[in-house]
């Protein structure tokens, strides 16, 4: 096929209009044209007059080098093979089937992998499955009674399951494909695999991870629910198996680690039995939340509403004089900012949309980075404790019950408390409490966010609104932890693979199942599927 790039429509123009500027740009007539595909669509709204969709698409043709040999145009080439290439099967022998921890999606994708290789999976999921962990989801957020095994952090799906399911990424792997491709054929929307920035939904994403836990099942592997791992067993630095819930021993050489970056029982857990790990650098912050029609208005101008756009996002940063950077993370359009604690006394925030992102509010992380310079400790586990000491100040500030603190950002800029809501009604559940944000956030956090809202206001109009809600914290924007593997994914650990988002490899949904898809490949190319004790 030959790939086209920067075919432009007008946001008037209907869709059929791709196919003319093909015949147009290769200069054919419409016979010659078999067929045509969108690879990739964006939006072009920098022209507060005009808006367009740009496209990328793959066209198939009656005679593709006799035209592409006649032209002379770098965006016009011969289109990249696309497949998923299967590794080869190695030649080590394996005494017992691989084990994969966590259902997240480097543990999801790591399993299906090698389910559909042949080595039926053993995956270990310490939550519920997903249509359980809802209940306890909902429950906590209308009750404030905290399973600590199942929520927003803890049970099938991860902790994408209760996010806006956004499939951005800047990595460059063709296994992105794959992974676009599974989600796909599980239930998510087909335009995922075109869209610039698309996302799934928290309402649809529940669904497609329930389908791929019963693809991997078909395939031949298993898959345990509240099964926590509460032991590695490791001897001659080379792993045995796994302890489970504290008494089910399970023999294992291959232990695929997708545990996600919320698992600090597990973290301690394998520290103490010698599994190599290092401080890895986050953030922190707030959320904050603005109406979405406000974001629409400034992103899309007299476009904002128009049914072929839907709602607007966007994503900024400003490095300011404390040499710190301020940035917005994880935007949620017209999405809602929830409780995602997963230890008790603890007090954290998340953002997530359904698919169709119809709420009021408009709602990011607003987050400045941390690193070891600012944990206290040299220790590996000491970012862990510096999240748990914010989370926990969040939780006294709120008032001990789960419910988070809160600010307007006009009273934050002016150092005072808030005492009333303005036009921006916080989303949070199971309630807000106003109060002064400074109480439960670093000093150089509350200087750094402080400088840059009026700057991250002139590159997105409101932003800095005396209106908007910021409510706290949010701590879980990445791993406190990276464990330390080889170029073969290998842990110092002998059969022990780190993946993922909590190993510190990833850092969303798309790049933590692609790991998990290369960790798995590592295993698959090194074994033979041929276990030896069934």
């Amino acid at each position: 096929m030959i790939r086209i790039s920067d075919i432009k429509i007008s946001i008037e123009e209907d869709k059929s209009k791709i196919e003319e500027e093909i015949l147009k740009r290769l200069k054919i007539s419409k016979n010659e044209l078999i067929d045509y595909k969108i690879y990739k669509e964006s939006i072009d709204a920098r022209k507060r007059d005009k808006v367009y969709f740009v496209y990328t698409v793959d066209v198939q043709l009656k005679e593709e080098d006799v035209i592409l040999n006649r032209l002379n145009d770098n965006k016009i080439k011969k289109s990249p093979d696309m497949e998923y290439k299967y590794v080869e099967i190695g030649d080590r022998g394996l005494n017992h089937r691989p084990v994969v921890i966590g259902t997240g999606p480097s543990g999801l994708f790591s399993a299906l992998l090698l389910a559909e290789m042949g080595y039926n999976p053993l995956v270990l999921e310490r939550g519920k499955i997903v249509e359980e962990r809802s209940k306890d989801v909902q429950n906590f957020w209308k009750s404030r009674e905290l399973n600590p095994e199942s929520n927003v952090q803890f049970g099938e799906g991860g902790a994408g399951t209760f996010s806006d399911g956004k499939l951005t990424t800047r990595i460059k792997d063709l296994r992105c494909r794959k992974v676009l491709a599974e989600l796909i054929e599980a239930g998510a929307p087909a335009e995922i695999m075109y869209k610039n920035k698309a996302h799934v939904g928290t309402d649809i994403l529940q669904g497609v991870v329930k389908n791929i836990r019963e693809k991997i099942i078909a395939l031949g592997g298993e898959v345990l629910f509240e099964s926590k791992v509460t032991e590695i067993l490791i001897e001659d630095n080379q792993v045995k198996g796994v302890i489970v819930n504290d008494n089910e021993k399970i023999q294992a050489d291959i232990v695929i680690l997708a545990i996600g970056h919320s698992a600090r029982d597990t973290f301690k857990m394998i520290y103490q039995k010698g599994v190599e790990i290092k401080q890895k650098s986050f953030s922190i912050g707030v959320r904050i939340e603005h109406p979405q029609g406000l974001i629409d208005q400034t992103q899309y101008g007299q476009f904002a509403g128009h049914p072929k756009l839907g709602v607007a996002d966007y994503s900024l940063s400003h490095q300011c004089s404390n040499g710190r950077a301020a940035y917005t993370f994880c935007m949620c359009p017209g999405g809602e900012v929830v409780a995602a604690a997963s230890e008790a006394g603890m007090l954290v925030t998340n953002g997530m949309s359904e698919y169709n992102r119809d709420k009021a509010n408009a709602n990011s992380a607003l987050l400045v980075g941390v690193d070891s310079a600012d944990f206290g400790s040299e220790h590996p586990l000491a970012g862990v404790e510096f999240q748990r000491r914010w989370e926990q100040r969040a939780f006294e500030v709120g008032g001990r019950n789960y419910t988070a603190p809160a600010q307007l950002v006009g009273d934050f800029l002016a150092s005072r408390p808030s005492d009333k809501w303005g036009e921006v009604k916080p989303s949070y559940a199971p309630e807000v409490t106003m109060t002064d944000l400074s109480l439960c956030l670093p000093e150089y956090v509350v200087e750094t966010i402080k400088e840059a809202l009026p700057k991250l206001g002139e590159k997105l109009k409101g932003f800095a609104m005396d209106d908007a809600v910021m409510t706290g914290v949010e701590t879980r924007s990445s791993s406190p932890i990276r464990i330390i593997r080889s170029r073969e994914y290998e842990s110092n650990i002998g059969g022990l693979y780190p993946a993922g988002e909590g190993a510190g490899y990833a850092g969303g949904i798309m790049s933590a199942a692609v790991d998990g898809i290369r960790v798995a490949e590592a295993v698959i190319s090194k074994y033979n599927r041929e276990i030896k004790n069934k």
